[in-house]
């Protein structure tokens, strides 16, 4: 679902029912008769323990989200005391998608993960765990061109992301001068030992080298399964957005290099509907997401790097805050990023808690 502040939301699901699919139903008919049945009621569907060849799943259908649910824990799921947490999340102004992956999480102690699609494919099971660790992200510099792409490597940053809008109606020497940049754009990066993601564009992108994108979540959606495995085969490092327990739930069955939280505070950058995370809910990803988070949104000064720094976040977007002048703006915040991880404590803490919801349910 792509929401901007001019979507109308739709109502979610007092209630969650779950359910066992009926007996001898075929694994790929549960969607539909998991749709179905909210249809006919009203609730949020979980159809509990689908037995698979390889691990239990959870059938998730709701006004937000739909997707099969990946468990870290296996074992049959208390339909009370499930229904009972997701009316406990839902009093807490979380929309239905949210509040039934929050008393899932709490059931099995740890973030669940959920599907794309009708296929329940998990790629991240599937993903070669890397040889080295990867260095921490640090401040990360969004740009919109390679003019600006070069001043932020010049200034000493070694994180970068090139955006470039794609028009409603691209021509050719849009399309031209898009590739022209992405070049500049890669060979730059690599000539200063800098890691570059590429928002959208992947298979220009991977067409001319680039070894690593970012993509939002409509994106990723809109590929389909078969696009998102043939993303997963050409082996790019991947940054994914979240705003939500549902986005993050859904990223985290992708093999990642980063999830971005945002917005963390208020921002004009993009036209939106999420409330803003704040760093309690930033420390939260920080310390469930299983994957290195990087903050994102109204982040303009130093004083904010310390206090995203602070939350535990591998990286920190700078996208109006970088200036007209990177050089002169970058020591400010590179010493405010040292300082706010020196004093970040991730202390454990319940999954399905400390954290408020990012969108506003409408009823």
């Amino acid at each position: 679902m792509s929401l901007t502040t001019s979507t109308p939301l739709p109502l979610p699901s007092q209630r969650l029912a779950v359910l066992a699919a009926p007996a001898g139903m075929a694994l790929q008919a549960v969607p539909a008769w998991a749709a179905s049945r909210r249809q006919a009621t009203g609730d949020a569907i979980c159809v509990a323990g689908v037995v698979t060849a390889n691990h239990p799943l959870h059938w998730l259908e709701t006004a937000y989200a739909r997707g099969w649910v990946l468990l870290q824990a296996s074992g049959s799921l208390d339909g009370g005391s499930l229904a009972s947490a997701f009316a406990e999340q839902r009093a807490r102004g979380f929309v239905d998608a949210d509040a039934a992956l929050l008393a899932l999480a709490r059931a099995s102690g740890a973030l669940p993960r959920l599907s794309w699609g009708e296929a329940p494919e998990f790629p991240v099971l599937r993903a070669a765990p890397s040889a080295t660790a990867p260095r921490h992200l640090g401040l990360y510099a969004i740009v919109d061109s390679a003019e600006r792409l070069q001043a932020v490597l010049d200034a000493g940053v070694k994180t970068v992301q090139v955006r470039i809008k794609r028009p409603a109606h691209p021509d050719a020497a849009w399309e031209a001068s898009l590739r022209e940049q992405l070049a500049r754009s890669i060979a730059a990066a690599q000539a200063a030992n800098a890691e570059l993601f590429v928002n959208d564009h992947a298979q220009v992108a991977a067409e001319l080298g680039a070894s690593a994108i970012h993509l939002g979540q409509e994106d990723l959606l809109a590929l389909g399964d078969a696009g998102r495995a043939d993303l997963v085969a050409t082996g790019l490092a991947l940054g994914v957005s979240s705003h939500s327990v549902w986005e993050l739930c859904r990223a985290r069955a992708l093999p990642l290099r980063y999830i971005a939280c945002g917005p963390v505070w208020a921002t004009i950058t993009k036209d939106m509907p999420w409330v803003p995370q704040g760093l309690d809910n930033l420390a939260w990803w920080a310390r469930h997401a299983g994957a290195p988070v990087v903050g994102i949104g109204g982040i303009l000064t130093p004083a904010q790097v310390e206090q995203v720094a602070a939350c535990g976040v591998d990286g920190i977007c700078l996208v109006r805050g970088l200036g007209d002048d990177p050089a002169a703006t970058l020591p400010a915040y590179a010493a405010a990023l040292s300082s706010g991880h020196a004093s970040a404590r991730l202390e454990p803490s319940p999954v399905d808690s400390g954290l408020h919801p990012s969108l506003a349910a409408t009823r």
